[in-house]
């Protein structure tokens, strides 16, 4: 398979993009900004997915579809909304093409403009608002707790796999309530599952907290995060859970008879999750031989590879391959079983060492006579040879502490890579050199957030949810502060 061109120590960017593509997760397209996420990939997206959607149902909410297309006029409701995704929208015109009258190919037909432009959507309250005042006239017809899967375009000028693509796939949830709490009980409650979800299943620690004014989303009045560490110490907003308030109802007159019989706004969330999360999976844990994948999320959680010399041993190594393979499978653990006899074994090692395949098994001759297997375990690179008596509970224990140790050793990190200071001097010189997690003290203003983030780069990721309370002054201002706040590179 060869090594990689570059590690994480010589260019942590060009690391993660090969390792993106040679790990056979994605690729560029012909589509300027879109990329093709390839089967590899997608299967742990649909691993994501899968465990994802079981937690939203088990937290009462069912999906639906709305319209890739909005119409242009839905976007002028909302203010706050259309300004912060007014640069990034495509926008349809026309609905037809012709062929041009020299022959030289073909052009946009000028007749059939549309009478409304349509925006393809690059987030879906507005047309689902819309909607939802179709559907919403008593407290008899509340809550609605819609989950929606779906792909968006937002029309971003610098892209990366993953991270920032102009068409993306992601979920989005959008609820409807009858008052105020209920609505910031939903937007507490889905933080806290996609929080469990990244530490649960992507082996990911995360901090929740609150965006500040400047970095919420546009048209909601609260917006919660859990912000994540990269191994280069930069942050990676992992999911956003958003109380709208009565800000879309109102744009779109969404009104219900409460039990008092009174006329009432609507209250609402929203909250999402994205392919982004592909790009936290591959830079929390991966190391640079390749991926190192949570069992709980690989495709493959074993592989099994065979050692033979001629047909003869490959037709045993075969049955008895199958017959580990049809143990595992049958205590519920994905396996593949690789067979085939046109790679030799140390290229097959290199590959699904790459790909981050968890546990791997290989046997030959000598193991056969002695009921053997060398079993190696993908994060510390560990091997041994063990009897195959035990083979299923030494493997089913093996992925658990593997799905804990990598987890812990995101957490060794962040803790490594977390400082609070109190100073400018200290803040930017750790923003600079040392990159991390910074807690420092704001004065709360939106012009001193500005200047720090003019001056470093750094943003404020959060204010973290239970943050205690301190007396301090500002890093930048030396204003009065009463907490501090969590600063950092971000991508």
């Amino acid at each position: 398979m060869g090594k990689f061109l570059t590690t994480r120590e010589e260019n942590y960017s060009q690391w993660y993009n090969e390792l993106v593509i040679k790990a056979d997760l994605a690729e560029n397209s012909a589509v300027r900004g879109c990329m093709v996420i390839k089967p590899y990939g997608y299967a742990i997206w649909e691993k994501m997915q899968a465990a994802l959607d079981t937690m939203f149902k088990e937290t009462g909410h069912v999906n639906a579809y709305f319209p890739l297309f909005i119409p242009k006029s839905f976007f002028s409701k909302e203010a706050s909304h259309v300004e912060g995704f007014a640069k990034e929208c495509a926008v349809v015109t026309h609905y037809r093409l012709k062929n041009k009258a020299d022959g030289s190919g073909i052009e946009v037909d000028p007749e059939a403009k549309l009478e409304e432009e349509l925006i393809v959507r690059p987030t879906s309250e507005t047309i689902i608002w819309s909607t939802y005042k179709n559907w919403i006239q008593s407290y008899r017809d509340l809550p609605i707790l819609i989950n929606q899967w779906a792909n968006v375009v937002r029309w971003e000028m610098r892209t990366r796999l993953f991270l920032r693509t102009a068409e993306f796939l992601w979920q989005e949830g959008h609820t409807a309530h009858a008052t105020q709490e209920e609505a910031i009980e939903e937007t507490i409650r889905m933080i806290n599952v996609y929080a469990e979800f990244a530490e649960k299943f992507m082996a990911v620690p995360v901090i929740k907290g609150v965006k500040t004014e400047n970095e919420r989303f546009a048209g909601a009045i609260d917006t919660y995060t859990i912000e994540a560490m990269m191994q280069d110490g930069k942050a990676l907003q992992s999911g956003t859970s958003h109380f709208l308030g009565q800000n879309f109802a109102k744009a779109f007159d969404v009104k219900f008879n409460s039990k008092e019989s009174k006329l009432d706004y609507v209250w609402a969330t929203s909250w999402g999750v994205s392919t982004r999360l592909m790009g936290a999976l591959v830079m929390s844990h991966s190391d640079d031989h390749g991926l190192v994948l949570p069992p709980k999320l690989a495709p493959n959680q074993v592989v099994i590879v065979p050692i033979y010399k001629g047909d003869d041993q490959y037709e045993i190594m075969r049955e008895a391959g199958n017959k580990i393979k049809n143990q595992l499978k049958a205590a519920g653990i994905s396996v593949l079983f690789d067979d085939r006899d046109t790679h030799k074994p140390g290229w097959k090692f290199a590959e699904y060492e790459l790909k981050g395949v968890p546990v791997r098994l290989a046997f030959g001759a000598r193991d056969m006579e002695n009921d053997t297997i060398e079993i190696a375990r993908r994060d510390t690179l560990e091997k041994q040879t063990i009897s195959q008596e035990n083979i299923v509970e030494t493997v089913k224990q093996l992925l658990e502490d593997i799905q804990e140790n990598i987890y812990q050793k995101a957490l060794k990190l962040r803790e490594q890579k977390t400082y609070a200071v109190d100073t400018w001097e200290e803040f930017t010189d750790i923003i600079e050199n040392k990159g991390g997690f910074v807690y420092a003290h704001w004065d709360g203003t939106t012009e001193t957030e500005n200047k720090i983030k003019e001056a470093t780069k750094a943003t404020i990721r959060c204010i973290p949810v239970n943050n205690p309370l301190e007396n301090g002054t500002c890093i930048f201002s030396g204003k009065p502060s009463n907490q501090r706040v969590l600063f950092a590179k971000a991508y």
